[in-house]
C-alpha cells in the first residue's frame, strides 16, 4: 500500500540510492517513476501533474511527489486508470530544423511529437536539441531509462558536426579538452577537431558527454565563433547514419539490450517482458487484409504467355495491323509489278516471261541481235531468228542469212 516517506534531515547520495533499492526490493517505487515508466510523461511533468492535483492514489489526491506506490495500489490520472506497463522500447529519429522538442509550445510552433507516425505509442525525447539543430534524438516510451540516459554519470558521448563562422586552429580547440567556463558556467571536457575551412566558415567534430542547454553554441562563441548550423551524428552507441530526415527507426528487443548493458538496464528499470502494446493507427484497421493464396495458378499456354509479353511490350509507337489480316501471296498473274520493272526475278511472273527474260540476257552483237555462241558463230549483218545454239548449216554461214536468201 502507498505511503509516504518519514520527513527527515537532509540525506546523503549513498543514503539515497539505499532507501531506492530497499524500496524496489518491496516492489514499490516513487510515484512520479510509476507514471513515468508507464509512458504517460516523464519524471519532471509527473511532478506538475502531482502539484496540480491530477494524481489520485486509492482514492486520495497526492499533493507531494514524495510518495511510493507497490503493484497493488490503485493509481489514476485525471480520473482514468494508469495503463498497464509496456515493453522498454527505443526509437532513433532524424530532427531536421524548426521543429521543437517539447510535447507542447506555448508559441505554436511545430513540434518533434506532432511529426511522429500515426501508429507511435506515447513517447518521450531523451534529451533535447535546439529548434534550429539537426539530427539524431533518441524517443523512448520509458521514463526511467530516459532519464538515466539523460545524465551525464551515464558517460554515454554525444557527437556534434558543426559548421561555424570565423576562424579557429586546431591548437585553440584543444584546449576544451580541460574544460572551460562561459558566463559563469563550467561545462566539462570536449574533444575538438578542425575538419576543414570553407570560405568564411569552418567545419569541426565536437563531441561532449553533457548536454547542458546550448552548449556547444556557447562554449564555441567564447571562442570567437558563430554557429550556424548543428548536426548530432551519434548519441552513444547509436549513429545517425543512413536515417533520412524525419524517419523514425525502432531498435528492436537484443539489439537494444545489448547496447544498454545489464548496469543500465538494472538502473534504469527497463522492462523487457512485458507486452508491446499498439497504438494509434486508426487508418490500418480500415485496410482490406491481404488475399490469401488458395494454390497455384494454372500457367497459360505458350501462345497466350507470348502474346501477353508481346502485348506488354509494345510502346504504342508502331501502328496496329487490321484485325484479322492474314499474311498472303499473290497469285502469279502474267504482268510484273509495275514498281519492278526490268527486274526479270521476280516470282510471279509467269513462265513464258522467264524465258523470255532468259533469252534477254544473251550477249549480243552490234545490232542487239542474239548470236550463237558456237565457234564463228558471229557474221556480218547476221540477226538470228532462234535456234542460237544449234550448229550452223554446211558452208558455216549462219541460219538467218540462209533466210533471207531464201
Amino acid at each position: 500500500m502507498g505511503k509516504q516517506p518519514a520527513k527527515s534531515g537532509p540525506r546523503s547520495d549513498g543514503q539515497k540510492a539505499n532507501a531506492a533499492a530497499a524500496a524496489e526490493a518491496d516492489g514499490r517505487e516513487r510515484i512520479a517513476k510509476r507514471l513515468a515508466r508507464a509512458g504517460l510523461c516523464s519524471r519532471r511533468e509527473a511532478e506538475t501533474w502531482i502539484a496540480a492535483g491530477r494524481v489520485t492514489v486509492n482514492g486520495k489526491v497526492l499533493d507531494t511527489p514524495a510518495f511510493t506506490v507497490g503493484p497493488k495500489d490503485k493509481i489514476e490520472v485525471d480520473g482514468a486508470p494508469l495503463p498497464q506497463v509496456e515493453r522498454t522500447r527505443l526509437w532513433l529519429f532524424h530532427k531536421p530544423a524548426g521543429l521543437v522538442t517539447t510535447a507542447r509550445d506555448p508559441e505554436g510552433r511545430p513540434t518533434v511529437f506532432s511529426a511522429m507516425p500515426k501508429d507511435m505509442p506515447r513517447v518521450m525525447s531523451i534529451g533535447r536539441l535546439d529548434i534550429n539543430t539537426e539530427g539524431l534524438l533518441l524517443l523512448t516510451n520509458d521514463g526511467g531509462l530516459a532519464r538515466i540516459l539523460e545524465l551525464p554519470q551515464t558517460g554515454w558521448l554525444r557527437r556534434y558536426r558543426v559548421r561555424a563562422h570565423g576562424d579557429i586552429s586546431q591548437e585553440q580547440l584543444d584546449t576544451l579538452k580541460d574544460g572551460i567556463a562561459v558566463e559563469g558556467v563550467l561545462y566539462g571536457s570536449m574533444e575538438a577537431t578542425l575538419d576543414r575551412r570553407q570560405g568564411a566558415n569552418v567545419w569541426i567534430t565536437l563531441a561532449l558527454r553533457e548536454g547542458k542547454n546550448r552548449e556547444v553554441k556557447k562554449v564555441l562563441g567564447a571562442l570567437g565563433l558563430t554557429v550556424n548550423r548543428l548536426i548530432r551524428v551519434s548519441f552513444g552507441p547509436f549513429q545517425l547514419g543512413d536515417l533520412a530526415e524525419r524517419e523514425v527507426r525502432e531498435i528492436r528487443g537484443r539489439m537494444l539490450r545489448d547496447q544498454l548493458g545489464p548496469r543500465l538496464i538494472e538502473a534504469s528499470g527497463a522492462n523487457f517482458d512485458a507486452p508491446v502494446v499498439q497504438r494509434g493507427a486508426p487508418e490500418e484497421a480500415e485496410k482490406p487484409a491481404r488475399p490469401q493464396k488458395t494454390g497455384w495458378k494454372e500457367r497459360p499456354a505458350r501462345g497466350q504467355a507470348a502474346e501477353g509479353m508481346l502485348d506488354r511490350l509494345d510502346t504504342g509507337k508502331r501502328a496496329e495491323k487490321p484485325a484479322g489480316r492474314k499474311k498472303t501471296f499473290a497469285k502469279p498473274s502474267g504482268k510484273p509489278d509495275a514498281k519492278l520493272a526490268g527486274k526479270t526475278s521476280f516470282k510471279t511472273a509467269s513462265r513464258g516471261e522467264d524465258a523470255k527474260a532468259g533469252a534477254d540476257k544473251r550477249p549480243s552483237n552490234s545490232r542487239g541481235s542474239p548470236a550463237g555462241n558456237h565457234k564463228g558463230g558471229s557474221h556480218k549483218g547476221g540477226s538470228g531468228g532462234g535456234g542460237g545454239n544449234k550448229a550452223p548449216p554446211a558452208g558455216g554461214r549462219g541460219r538467218g542469212n540462209a533466210d533471207r536468201r531464201r
